[in-house]
């Protein structure tokens, strides 16, 4: 492992920085890299644990040997469990897990370089502001399919020659000030009806000043620059699939 060891954050931006790496290394795993993911927890191995580095980069892993490690360890044996459960909710209890682990690597470096009450207040409360990767895995992808299909119904009274499809293009900026009253109020309603929406690969809330794509198959929501596409890209695409449903294969 090239991850943590070596990384010692000692302020509180940098441990939130630290935080925000492990975070989204994590999610990206249980998300966009779901299918890798599964195939490394594989039972028949020995104990694995999910690590996220402060790079956004994540392993499937033996612990360390080190006793007692530098770091607070994530949960062990995560791999037992894969095949003895539905899969979706053993995602979910690795993402619960994983919340745990995040919080006590945090404050472990909070602890180690003495922040105070008022600093590791701010450091929560930073934290705090971020969805969990528990939220992110489990609850968004329930909100996010009613949503879409109170959305749906919506669209459907709007005038087709709109032609926005399942994406959302960020607004782009006018020579004119004509119409710029019609662009704002279509703005706060994409605001209004996507504002709770989270980002399937890096977890973060919907913004109008993105540009937005939805997966046909699974109905996640992905920032464009998340899966690499740009909204001309996306202007000819009829069937757009997010890295995971495309690289879905049948299991046994």
């Amino acid at each position: 492992m090239d991850g943590g060891a070596a990384h010692n954050p000692r302020t509180v931006e940098e441990v939130f920085k630290d935080f925000k790496g492990r975070r989204a290394a994590i999610i990206k795993a249980l998300t966009t890299d779901v299918e890798e993911f599964y195939q490394q927890c594989d039972p028949e191995k020995e104990n694995l644990c999910l690590y996220g580095f402060p790079s956004e980069q994540w392993e499937v892993n033996l612990p360390v040997e080190e006793v007692p490690p530098e770091l607070p360890e994530p949960a062990l044996g995560i791999n037992f469990a894969r095949d003895g459960m539905r899969e979706k909710d053993w995602l979910s209890l690795v993402a619960v897990h994983s919340d745990a682990w995040l919080l006590s690597v945090a404050f472990y470096f909070g602890s180690r370089f003495g922040f105070e009450k008022a600093d590791r207040k701010r450091l929560f409360n930073m934290i705090n502001d971020l969805p969990t990767i528990f939220e992110v895995v489990a609850v968004a992808p329930k909100k996010q399919t009613k949503e879409k299909s109170s959305a749906s119904n919506h669209n459907n009274s709007k005038s087709k020659s709109n032609s926005k499809g399942k994406y959302s293009k960020a607004m782009q900026p006018k020579d004119e000030d004509e119409g710029e009253d019609d662009d704002d109020g279509l703005e706060n309603e994409d605001e209004e009806e996507h504002g709770d929406t989270l980002c399937g690969a890096c977890g973060d809330n919907y913004s109008s000043d993105e540009f937005w794509i939805c997966c046909d198959i699974c109905e996640k929501w992905f920032h464009g620059k998340c899966v690499k596409i740009t909204p001309a890209r996306a202007e000819h695409i009829k069937q757009y699939k997010c890295p995971t449903c495309s690289n879905k294969r049948a299991r046994p």
